[in-house]
Parts: structure tokens; C-alpha cells; sequence
């Protein structure tokens, strides 16, 4: 049987032509280069990279990395088995890099963000542990040294690969205009992110209120800061709220914190009674200091209420001040009840100057309404 005609031009392209089998090959590449594209990004691929202890967003952005340059060399090779010849070496039309370069150049950008990663664990856990420095002052010092090995890495690929800063002068430029509008917030977030690492006003484990939010810090990244809330909810702060707004940092320099819980009680009750009540409520929590142990004012005499104040001091619960309050309302409750105590409650008294005003009992409405209706 003559299979001849399976090499006969379907097609072409330019002076090149495709046959049958090229399609059928191009077709197979194309569909290889898919699939190992898709396993690339599977989970087993990033439990692999996982054993290496690389941290889980270098993980993505690897696969992703090596997902596309997958597919891009299936489909280059594809290409060629179809009969268009598109060489390996050959410089890209309106660029001087070969496609042999590009794929250095990427697995070279993948190298140095990796040692950029491994740099910043190196020294956070190993280098700079037993340093007796502050541990949020390591963290920023490894934060810093892995952006300039992040940075200079990149310069020597970019110089290595054939691709001259110098050339990139017009194109600096235009990034530079891009950043005086587009990137404006960006480049500020960056820069802001900087001061915090530098003065360190925030720090790793404080809990901290900015824009509304209320939270502990876990990471101070280059451009945002990850702040997780007492509902378990993981915030993303950009840096300049914690530059351009009012923040309060509950642990900042000491990690004692006063809390205040105010409590009226009726005109007649026994002052003492109650200051010994909210003593004893403030005194019998176990996350009471008891240095500076706990003390009450009487703050006002209001309208209802004889206005008193509790306050406590305490260095745990500054990270769930809402609990903590509540422990001692519920404290203040029961001493209140078992002491009888009555807690106030607004009063009005109405005085009429002229004329009559008929007041009538709910009991003796009632029981009229009871007589009316009886038989």
C-alpha cells in the first residue's frame, strides 16, 4: 500500500509546507505539551517542592512558571514536527534573544528567587536566632538583605543573558512616568513597607487597630501587611495606613494594657459594698495583674446612677480585649447580685402643674374587664 500520500502538502506557510503527519505530530506535541502543562500545576508537583521547605507562594509562582515554559516548548517543537522550521538558536524577530535564551533567562530568574527565599529563612531561623537581637528586628533585617539579593540578582541575570541595563534606559523612563500615575500607590506601598521594616512601629505578633481593622500582624510583606482578627479572618493591609493613618498598637514597647469597664448602680446602695464588689470581680480573674493590681473610682452621679469605674491591668488578654471585658461584666453581675446590689436603670419623673390626670391601675382594668364580660 503506497503511504505516500500521508507526506503530500496539505498546506503551507511561506515556502514551508504541512503534510499529514506533520499535523498529526503537531496535534500530539501540542496536546503532550498541555497535559504535562496541567501536571505541572498538580498537587503532587508542589508537594514535591514542598520536601525543600520553599515557601508555598514561590511553589506557585515556580509551577506556574515552569507550566508555561512547558507549553511553550511543546508548542516550539510541535512546530517543527509539522515542518516549519523555527530554530532553537535563532534570534526572535525584534528581540536579540534565541528562544534557548529565554528559557535560560527564566530558569536563571527562578534560581535567584529562590536564594532570595532561602536567604531571608536562612537568617531569620539560623543566623540571626541566637543573636540576642529582637526578634522582629531579625525578622527585618532578613526582610531587607533578601530584597537586595533579590534585586542584584536579577541585575546580573539580566547582564548575563545578554540584556545590557544600559539598553533599558529609555525603558526606565517610561516605567518612571508609569509609576507618577498608574503605579503611584504601588511604589508607595513599597516605600512604606521600608519605613516599617526601618523604625519598626509595627511588629510580628502585635496586636494593632488601623482603618478600622483590629488584629494581630503575621507578615509585613513588601507591599501590604497581613493582619488575622480575633474571628480568624486574614486581613491585607496596605502599608501606608500604617504611615498616613492613626494606628494603636496594644503591645507596642510594654505589653501591659489597662482596661476600663464602667457600671452605674441605684441612688441608695452602699458604696462600699460596691466598691469591694468590683474589687473582688477584677481581683479573682487569673488574667488580672496584680501589679498594679486592680482599683475603682466613683466617677460621677448621674441622672439614675451613681456612676463607678473598674480598672484592671493585664498583659494576656490585649488580644481579646472583647473577652476579657466580657469576664468581668459577667463577674461584676453575679458579686452585684449576691452582695444586692441593683444596677441602674434610667428613671423619668413627671410633674404636671395643671389640670387632671387619670391614672388607672393595669390589676383594676382587668378585673373590670372581667366583671363586664361575666354573664
Amino acid at each position: 500500500m503506497n503511504w505516500k500520500f500521508l507526506e503530500q502538502p496539505l498546506f503551507y506557510i511561506g515556502e514551508n509546507y504541512v503534510s499529514f503527519l506533520g499535523l498529526v505530530a503537531f496535534v500530539v506535541l501540542f496536546g503532550a505539551g498541555l497535559l504535562t502543562a496541567r501536571e505541572l500545576q498538580s498537587g503532587v508537583v508542589r508537594r514535591f517542592f514542598a520536601r525543600f521547605k520553599i515557601d508555598s507562594n514561590f511553589i506557585a509562582i515556580v509551577t506556574t512558571i515552569l507550566s508555561l515554559a512547558a507549553l511553550v516548548f511543546f508548542t516550539i517543537t510541535a512546530i517543527n514536527a509539522a515542518g516549519i522550521p523555527l530554530a532553537w538558536n535563532t534570534p526572535l524577530p525584534g528581540l536579540s534573544l534565541s528562544l534557548t535564551q529565554i528559557f535560560l533567562l527564566i530558569a536563571l530568574l527562578i534560581a535567584v528567587f529562590w536564594i532570595s527565599s532561602r536567604t531571608k529563612r536562612f537568617l531569620f531561623n539560623r543566623f540571626l536566632a541566637n543573636s540576642g537581637l529582637d526578634r522582629s528586628l531579625q525578622y527585618a533585617i532578613s526582610q531587607i538583605v533578601a530584597n537586595v539579593v533579590l534585586i542584584v540578582g536579577i541585575f546580573v541575570v539580566l547582564e548575563n543573558t545578554g540584556i545590557h541595563l544600559a539598553a533599558l534606559t529609555v525603558f526606565a523612563g517610561a516605567v518612571g512616568v508609569g509609576v507618577g500615575f498608574g503605579l503611584q500607590n504601588i511604589a508607595s506601598n513599597f516605600i512604606s513597607g521600608l519605613v516599617i521594616l526601618a523604625e519598626r512601629p509595627i511588629t510580628i505578633g502585635d496586636r494593632v487597630e488601623v482603618a478600622g481593622i483590629a488584629g494581630q500582624v503575621q507578615q509585613i510583606r513588601a507591599r501590604s501587611t497581613v493582619i488575622r482578627t480575633n474571628d480568624n479572618i486574614t486581613m491585607i493591609v496596605p502599608n501606608t495606613k500604617f504611615i498616613d493613618s492613626p494606628v494603636t498598637n496594644w503591645t507596642y514597647g510594654d505589653p501591659r494594657v489597662r482596661f476600663r469597664i464602667p457600671v452605674g448602680v441605684a441612688y441608695g446602695s452602699d458604696i462600699e459594698k460596691v466598691r469591694e464588689a468590683l474589687l473582688a470581680a477584677g481581683q479573682e480573674n487569673p488574667n488580672t495583674l496584680k501589679d498594679p493590681g486592680p482599683s475603682v473610682f466613683l466617677d460621677k452621679f448621674g441622672d439614675s446612677s451613681i456612676d463607678f469605674e473598674l480598672v484592671v491591668w493585664s498583659s494576656e488578654m490585649s488580644y481579646r480585649p472583647r473577652r476579657f471585658r466580657s469576664d468581668l461584666n459577667f463577674a461584676i453581675e453575679q458579686k452585684f447580685r449576691e452582695a444586692g446590689i441593683k444596677i441602674a436603670f434610667p428613671q423619668r419623673d413627671i410633674h404636671i402643674r395643671d389640670g387632671v390626670l387619670k391614672v388607672e391601675s393595669l390589676a383594676s382594668s382587668e378585673k373590670s374587664k372581667v366583671s363586664t364580660s361575666s354573664p
